[in-house]
């Protein structure tokens, strides 16, 4: 399962079919270029997080992409409700399963292994994993 275009790892395979198709349009991108604060604790701490999949400067917009099940939706929308209402200036896009789905089905590119029957290809990452932290 290819999960890199060139040098450049990706999380998940629909990542990198998604900058492939941005590649072969000439579309500027940059991956997971920024991690905003969305909580904080009491002492200031940073308690949650959002790094957007990617940034299109040319036409500055963020790309979110998932391939969660249906049902975890929910929780991904929340954060991208947080995001927008601490960071109204800035534009997002939620591309989910079905988006993603669309997209390898009009780009003539198999959607085997980058979308699942559920929605997820990949397992869950572990709440460290979510936040950055290298697993000991």
């Amino acid at each position: 399962m290819e999960t890199s275009v060139g040098a450049r790892p990706f999380a998940h395979r629909s990542e990198a079919e998604f900058a492939q198709i941005l590649d072969f349009y000439g579309i500027r991108w940059e991956y997971e270029a920024t991690t905003f604060p969305l909580a904080h604790h009491a002492d200031g701490r940073v308690a949650s997080r959002f790094a957007p999949d990617f940034y299109l400067p040319d036409i500055d917009l963020w790309v979110e992409l998932t391939t969660i099940r249906q049902a975890l939706m929910r929780q991904k929308r929340r954060k991208l409700r947080r995001f927008t209402a601490l960071y109204p200036e800035l534009r997002i896009k939620l591309l989910g399963a079905s988006d993603i789905k669309a997209l390898m089905w009009k780009y003539q590119r198999s959607a085997h292994g980058v979308v699942g029957p559920s929605g997820s290809a990949t397992p869950p990452r572990t709440r460290r994993e979510r936040a950055g932290v290298a697993a000991a």
